[in-house]
This record gives C-alpha cells, sequence and structure tokens, in this order.
C-alpha cells in the first residue's frame, strides 16, 4: 500500500500527531481540506484519506487508500465527488492529480473520476519507498 506514497510511512504516534496537527491547519487556514474515508459496511473501518490542496485556481488532490479497499470503487467515488466539488468552487478551475507511471490503478482511478490524462512529467516526485531519485508522473486533470 505505501510503494507510490511521497512519503516513508510513519514510525511512531508523535510522527502521527505532528500530520494530523499539519492537516488541521490546512482546513483551519483553507489550504487544504483531508477527507478521511470510512467502510460502508464497518462505519469504525478506517480505510483511507483523501486530501484536496488549494492553490490559487487550482485544487491538487492526493490520497491513500488501505488495500482492502482497493478494486471496490470507492477511490474514484470519492475523488470524483472532490472533483465537482472543487470545480463548483467560482475561484477553482482546474483540478489535478498524479501517479507514478507503473501505478495504473492510480491512473485507471482518475480516468473514471472523469479527469484527463495531460501528460508525463519527467522526474516529478520521490516516491521512497520504490527510489530516492525523482520518477515520472501522469498528470491528469479536470478544468473548466
Amino acid at each position: 500500500m505505501t510503494r507510490h506514497l511521497g512519503w516513508i510511512p510513519h514510525k511512531d504516534r508523535s510522527e502521527t500527531t505532528l500530520f494530523l496537527n499539519k492537516v488541521t491547519e490546512e482546513w483551519t487556514t483553507s489550504r487544504g481540506f483531508p477527507l478521511v474515508v470510512f467502510s460502508h459496511s464497518d462505519p469504525a473501518d478506517l480505510v483511507g484519506m483523501f486530501r484536496a490542496h488549494a492553490g490559487g485556481f487550482k485544487v491538487n488532490d492526493g490520497y491513500v487508500l488501505a488495500s482492502r479497499a482497493w478494486g471496490k470503487g470507492c477511490a474514484s467515488e470519492i475523488l470524483g465527488w472532490l472533483v465537482e466539488r472543487a470545480l463548483a468552487h467560482p475561484a477553482i478551475y482546474r483540478a489535478e492529480a498524479f501517479c507514478d507511471v507503473d501505478h495504473l490503478a492510480s491512473a485507471r482511478v482518475m480516468e473514471k473520476a472523469g479527469m484527463i490524462r495531460e501528460g508525463r512529467l519527467a522526474r516529478y516526485v520521490v516516491h521512497p519507498s520504490i527510489s530516492d531519485t525523482p520518477r515520472d508522473c501522469f498528470m491528469y486533470a479536470r478544468v473548466l
């Protein structure tokens, strides 16, 4: 589950606490909108997190989902909802997300969410679980 993330999984609760403080600050300053996701069948079962980063006229979405939730349409449903909400705001003209070129399941999620592949970004992001050097990514977006 952590192979294509842009960060290393937290080693202890203190790292998670710092992260939660950061996303809380993003929420209160309207720079980011974290959304935790629970299972329909078990409301106590945390299955992932989505995070929309607002910046000027665009929103960049990212997500992580537990492997037990893969292949069930959860990611594309929520990402589609986030894209719709973002583009409904009068100041937002672009909703975007990217994925590693080898993460074809994530690419399909973005396509199912109504996003269009705009291109390949060379050496765009480091995925520390794969390599210490930047890797190529596909950029997806939906624009008004």
